[in-house]
């Protein structure tokens, strides 16, 4: 049967591979999940575990790799995030982002519903995901990048041999541009929040289940940008309570750089629709992939936290930069900028009286740091001694 493509708030449905409701809202497939018991089901590699709930018939490729992260507990984290954490490690998918999850089942789809070429807007990991999920398959990839996009990005996405195209003008514009060139060019582009991406990303919440079943989390808490991967998590809850296999869902926390936090200050205000902020008030952050002015998906994330009973907040670059510390050294784990603003943000949440100490949260890295090494501003403190005097010194740090 071929899936519906959905409005969450207005409940219109689509045959096509449509990206927007005509309200203006984002899509994603319905999936029906009645009777669905993870329990019962066969040893299926990767996302495919989920075959039912996901809208293509087969995947092929690194898609076959992607999911499966490990869930840790990081009790050396308890005591920075004020709870009991556990971390999921999206770092572990192919490319080395949650990307993947989404790429592997939108870029199959495309390919099934007779795609000669699929593209994306991103200068950073859906760019490198979208471009490595192609190749693997044979399919040609067309990626559009601002012209500003530092080089060592530019080589990441570059060795998968899509066609890269630097854009001028406003970049946050393209998005709205390439649902023009769907209608119009045989290109299919996956923007942010595709219903396919949507899919492939619920499966990182129904991992999370399975991993800590018969208990689930408190809370989970994730970065946020387009609000493309908080609507899947909170689709793949939807889900397990249409299955009956949920009864009481994780709180849904999103963490934002302050620097560009347009959902954060929909939350504060109380409103309900996530409003662009304007260039004057988006300042410049370390976080580059979660620093979103106007979030596609920003309304649907809002309205995942406050259907979860979460909340949104905003962290500093400093804050960001103290949380990756804490990961390398109390959980040796490299993870991006934005995927530490979760581990400032419970940090802050906790502070606030929203989550207590004895209550489970999951956070999740989106994506590793090992691509940033390099590129960041501080440096590393070093020390030369002679061979015989190594003993010495040795003796000499350790006591100290």
């Amino acid at each position: 049967m071929i899936p519906s493509a959905v409005c969450y708030r207005c409940d219109r449905k689509y045959q096509d591979d449509r990206v927007r409701c005509d309200c203006g809202e984002p899509l994603w497939f319905d999936a029906d999940s009645t009777g669905v018991d993870f329990s019962t089901r066969s040893e299926a590699q990767g996302l495919w575990r989920y075959a039912e709930l996901l809208p293509v018939s087969g995947l092929e490729g690194i898609a076959t790799a992607a999911g499966r992260t490990p869930l840790v507990r990081s009790r050396r984290l308890d005591r920075v995030a004020g709870c009991r954490v556990y971390v999921k490690d999206e770092s572990e998918n192919p490319t080395g982002s949650y990307k993947d999850r989404g790429s592997a089942v939108a870029v199959s789809r495309g390919l099934q519903r007779g795609t000669d070429v699929v593209g994306t807007v991103s200068y950073g990991n859906m760019a490198m995901s979208t471009a490595a999920h192609a190749a693997s398959l044979g399919c040609e990839c067309v990626v559009l990048v601002p012209t500003d996009i530092q080089p060592g990005r530019l080589e990441l996405i570059a060795q998968y041999d899509p066609t890269i195209l630097q854009v001028e003008g406003d970049y946050g514009d393209l998005y709205h541009e390439v649902l023009k060139l769907n209608r119009d060019l045989p290109v299919s582009f996956l923007p942010s929040d595709a219903p396919g991406r949507i899919s492939g990303y619920k499966t990182a919440l129904f991992e999370i289940y399975e991993s800590l079943a018969p208990e689930t989390p408190d809370a989970i808490a994730l970065p946020a940008s387009s609000g493309g991967f908080a609507s899947g998590l909170w689709r793949g809850i939807l889900d397990l309570q249409n299955a009956g296999l949920l009864e009481t869902p994780p709180r849904l926390y999103l963490v934002q750089t302050a620097a560009s936090d347009p959902i954060t200050r929909a939350f504060d205000a109380n409103r309900d629709e996530v409003s662009a902020l304007s260039t004057e008030a988006v300042g410049e952050t370390i976080a580059h992939s979660i620093g979103n002015p106007d979030p596609p998906s920003g309304t649907r994330a809002l309205t995942a936290v406050r259907q979860t009973g979460g909340a949104v907040c905003s962290v500093t670059d400093d804050d960001i930069r103290d949380a990756q510390r804490q990961y390398a050294q109390r959980s040796g784990l490299c993870v991006e900028p934005a995927s530490a603003a979760p581990l400032a943000g419970v940090a802050r949440l906790g502070a606030r009286g929203e989550i207590d100490d004895d209550e489970t949260v999951v956070l999740v890295p989106t994506g590793t740091g090992f691509k940033e090494m390099g590129t960041g501003s501080e440096s590393v403190q070093t020390e030369t001694v002679t061979r015989s005097a190594l003993s010495s010194r040795l003796e000499s740090r350790l006591s100290g």
